[in-house]
């Protein structure tokens, strides 16, 4: 029962520095949008992630090459849902659209990954668990009205918007897979064979934007903002939500995608200089308040959402 709590802290720290680091994420693409185009963004952060962690996966690579072989498929969905499509939407999203649109629809990611959950492994969210949703995304909607329904009312949708929608639904896609297939290779293996698998994806969507004429800028003004997107959203986000999916489930993994605006305006605060106001606050608290509610599973649902109910437990 002990090793249990553990490994759900864990978990739950996890999924929650995940979106700490997806949230500067949005932050470094918002600050880079008029320097680098949004396929080479995508390229160079899965190189660089690429790079730093093969020597770490190495030791397991021969032990690891029978189970690749035997699951190469489901691999290579995972990549192509995920590192390949998942942040290459985003970043293109980006250049063509608003970023408060772009927060109003990753905010539903936790709805749809539960209905995906819902449909391809069984999970019903309780009372507690819908109750929190409702209350967090009553912040998360706080924070993108900055507090006033006049501005709500008014927040239109671009054409980007349904390339975050499509982005939402790779991500959900993603998470249920990773956790109905349980393949079972170590945390580290596994984000590197998935980066490898989805490398030539990015590769040609790169070559493809250098086709109509976007070229990446080698400066060294663009090689901070590239390392920390390979760094801290591309590996340690993954690593900590697929450890956060196995343990938890994806239903309950994906609530903490609503701490995500309220990261992103702390760090817009510290970084842009832009200013935090009261709807934050309130936005945040509302957010918590409904983390706490839906987290609060009982004995049975935790058993359910377990890794002996058919996860990868430790090894993913």
């Amino acid at each position: 029962m002990l090793q249990q709590r553990s490994r759900e802290m864990l978990a739950y720290t996890g999924v929650v520095c995940a979106a700490l680091f997806w949230a500067g994420n949005a932050v470094v693409a918002r600050g880079v949008i008029d320097t680098v185009p949004p396929m080479a963004l995508s390229f160079w952060r899965w190189m660089v992630a690429f790079a730093i962690i093969v020597p770490f996966s190495l030791p397991y690579l021969k032990a690891s090459l029978p189970v690749i072989r035997r699951h190469w498929r489901i691999l290579l969905v995972l990549s192509f849902l995920s590192a390949g499509m998942f942040n290459t939407l985003q970043y293109l999203a980006a250049h063509t659209t608003t970023a408060v649109n772009i927060t109003l629809v990753n905010s539903t990611m936790p709805i749809m990954i539960g209905i995906f959950a819902f449909l391809w492994l069984g999970e019903r969210p309780g009372r507690r668990q819908v109750q929190g949703i409702l209350i967090a995304l009553a912040g998360i909607l706080v924070v993108i009205s900055r507090g006033s329904l006049e501005v709500l009312a008014s927040i239109g949708f671009a054409a980007g918007d349904l390339l975050m929608v499509l982005a939402i639904a790779c991500w959900g896609f993603y998470s249920v897979l990773l956790k109905r297939y349980g393949v079972p290779l170590h945390p580290v293996m596994l984000i590197t064979v998935i980066i490898a698998m989805a490398l030539p994806i990015t590769f040609a969507l790169y070559l493809f934007e250098m086709g109509l004429g976007y070229y990446f800028p080698f400066r060294a003004e663009v090689l901070p903002p590239v390392l920390y997107v390979g760094i801290f959203p591309a590996l340690l986000s993954y690593l900590g939500w697929n450890y956060g999916v196995t343990v938890l489930g994806p239903s309950r993994a994906a609530i903490f995608i609503y701490l995500m605006p309220l990261f992103a305006a702390v760090l817009a605060t510290v970084f842009l200089q832009e200013r935090l106001h009261v709807y934050h606050a309130a936005g945040g608290l509302l957010i918590l308040v409904g983390l706490y509610l839906a987290t609060r599973a009982g004995p049975r649902a935790m058993a359910a959402e377990s890794p002996a109910a058919g996860g990868s437990g430790s090894r993913d």
